[in-house]
């Protein structure tokens, strides 16, 4: 039986490096391609999600009252109360909702929902 399998080894060895095959890429060549590997990684996902992620925080930071936001739903109100966490948000005349400051999407400028609703 292990002669059975050393006979396989040295065959599918032999298939494996053909002739005229390179051998595979050294130690040096692995961390030249991982660091490749990393350098797209942190350009393309972690850094423009860390962006938007601080950009997010500043827009959450400078709410006050008066400001006209987007939610994440993409309801428009007016902001009427900040707390530490939330929101009060005027979506009509006389109706106020509590709403996670996270949930803002986006400050609109001042008399876009009279523009809105006509």
């Amino acid at each position: 039986m292990k002669a059975l399998f050393a006979v396989m080894a040295l065959t599918f060895s032999g298939f494996a490096m053909a002739e005229g095959a390179e051998a595979p890429m050294g130690i040096t060549g692995q961390l030249v391609f991982l660091g490749g590997f990393l350098l797209i990684f942190y350009f393309l996902l972690w850094r423009p999600q860390s962006k938007r992620q601080k950009e997010h925080k500043n827009l959450i930071t400078n709410l006050t009252k008066g400001d006209e936001v987007v939610m994440a739903g993409g309801m428009l109100g007016k902001v009427t109360k900040v707390t530490e966490d939330f929101v009060v948000m005027e979506v009509a005349n006389g109706i106020e909702l509590p709403v996670q400051k996270v949930a803002v999407t986006m400050v609109l400028p001042k008399g876009t929902i009279k523009d809105v609703l006509g």
